[in-house]
């Protein structure tokens, strides 16, 4: 009789399980790709150069003694080592991405082709306003439609990513507390335990000192902690909402109004959007200060060290003192209000040289138009279902961190149901990768012990979802047998085995050096 596998399906009864090491490092059609510097076209290069026309005489000693250490590939070389390498990555485009809090979604390719159209790609920051209008109106569309969507006054484009976007909110405050003559007295910023870590870092690289408030017991903002440290000493309070537990804080009203009776501002972590536009508007709940993660909300592309958006929206309060530049409209066209000029006055500076990054502004707003209202509410409602459809078809196996009532755009577990297993949550991560799924996010937030936060977006399809639950619950179940060798050893089939995390940590090698004997240059 057949047996079943890990992912479910049958077996034949003469199938081996553990299947012998190949002779090439290869797997069936995985290529074990070396690094670039250690293939041998060291004595070639991929392009025709012309003779110089002229020699190196006037370089005097600045002449190159050594080889320059760059290897040389032809095309299909350098194309199919980029190609091999990518095959060892993960990718949205693979499989669902469920890491919590940072909100891997899908990126539909419409707003990629809006955003290589050449009116948008290449065009410089430096041209003639004459010639950028066409920018400058799809800069002011998106600007409302932000406004709009949080029901606030004001917003600066150009903050690059989210904390850049916390920067510029801290900023501005401190900017409106300056103006008052407040600022001195107003050196505290209070942080809730289970903030990101990007919030209490901004606050000490603004030069705030930064206060921890206590969070109850059901993962929510401590109300009467929170009173207990406001006063005139403190210069905002910085709550993310919904919150990285995955849950809405549902005193945020009482929040506001406690913090702007103190004289404080309330800037508001707004990584989480995605699970309430369309359906809640910021600034309606109190919030002076909100910046928006494009990639999270409005699907453009997330991280990787490249250009990126965080666009932070500005109440009424505030509004005067949002950085340079913004777009204005006049009789006359679109123009960019600078520092220098009367209108930015009270402005606290610039953030960036230009205006920002033109492909996020593209993509994002192809994203709100393609969707429309009723579409940015169904991204909301779609994320919090997805969460809370995962969260109730593993609740039986695994430990819900806060398990009464539903959850926001994620579900947090924590590490109660491994007790007495000898498994932990990076060995049950590390068999996910076995399973070939990227694992979710581990041992975050601080707050909740051995933590597995899963964000599945709106983006993935029931389909997928149970896809990803079978094979949760099938580890799950096994983690519960005693299957120890099949986590503490993991990942068996990934390209590369489980590393010693600590002692790369704390001992990285971040040069490469060429082997003994070996003639390439390092």
């Amino acid at each position: 009789m057949s047996t079943m596998n890990t992912v479910g399906r049958p077996t034949a009864p003469n199938q081996v399980a553990s299947k012998p090491a190949t002779l090439t490092g290869g797997r069936g059609l995985l290529q074990n790709e070396a690094l670039i510097f250690e293939g041998d076209g060291w004595g070639k290069t991929g392009v025709d150069l012309p003779e110089p026309k002229t020699d190196a005489s006037d370089l005097g000693d600045l002449v190159r003694k050594d080889p320059i250490g760059l290897p040389g590939l032809s095309e299909p070389e350098a194309m199919r080592h980029y190609v091999r390498l990518s095959q060892k990555n993960h990718a949205i485009d693979l499989a669902i991405y469920p890491l919590g809090s940072c909100t891997m979604k899908h990126n539909p390719r419409l707003n990629e082709k809006m955003a290589r159209l050449a009116g948008f790609s290449d065009i410089h920051p430096l041209q003639p306003i004459s010639t950028v209008q066409g920018a400058l109106e799809l800069m002011d569309t998106l600007a409302h439609w932000l406004k709009t969507l949080t029901g606030m006054p004001a917003v600066a484009l150009s903050p690059k990513a989210g904390a850049h976007g916390e920067l510029c909110g801290l900023m501005a405050i401190r900017a409106a507390h300056e103006a008052k003559g407040e600022h001195e007295q107003r050196r505290k910023v209070l942080v809730p335990t289970s903030a990101h870590g990007t919030n209490p870092a901004t606050a000490a690289f603004v030069g705030y000192s930064v206060v921890e408030v206590a969070q109850t017991e059901d993962g929510r903002v401590d109300v009467a902690d929170l009173a207990s440290k406001l006063g005139p000493d403190v210069a905002a309070i910085m709550v993310t909402n919904p919150n990285t537990c995955g849950l809405f804080e549902r005193d945020i009203i009482e929040i506001a109004r406690l913090t702007h009776e103190a004289g404080a501002y309330f800037y508001c972590d707004g990584a989480n959007f995605n699970a309430i536009v369309g359906r809640v508007r910021p600034g309606d709940l109190g919030v002076d200060a909100m910046h928006i993660n494009l990639h999270k909300t409005f699907s453009t592309p997330h991280g990787g060290g490249g250009p990126g958006a965080g666009p932070v929206v500005l109440s009424e309060a505030l509004a005067a003192f949002a950085p340079a530049p913004w777009v204005v409209h006049d009789d006359n066209g679109y123009r960019l209000i600078e520092r220098e000029e009367d209108e930015a006055e009270q402005a606290f500076g610039r953030l960036c040289a230009f205006q920002g990054q033109m492909g996020m502004y593209v993509r994002a707003l192809s994203y709100m138009m393609s969707h429309g209202s009723d579409g940015l509410r169904q991204v909301a409602e779609d994320a919090v279902l997805n969460a809370n459809y995962i969260k109730a078809r593993l609740q039986d196996l695994m430990s819900p961190a806060f398990p009464d009532g539903p959850c926001m755009h994620e579900a947090l577990f924590d590490a109660e149901w491994l007790k007495g297993t000898d498994i932990t949550t990076l060995d049950f991560a590390k068999a996910m990768i076995d399973e070939g799924f990227h694992p979710m996010t581990m041992y975050f937030p601080l707050v909740v012990h051995g933590a597995m936060l899963i964000e599945p977006t709106e983006t993935e399809s029931k389909a997928e979802l149970d896809r990803f639950i079978h094979a949760m619950r099938l580890l799950a179940e096994a983690a519960k047998a005693g299957d120890v060798d099949r986590f503490k050893g993991a990942p068996f089939h990934a390209p590369l085995k489980r590393l010693d995390e600590t002692r790369a940590a704390r001992s990285p090698v971040l040069r490469w050096s060429a082997p003994e004997g070996s003639n390439q240059a390092a």
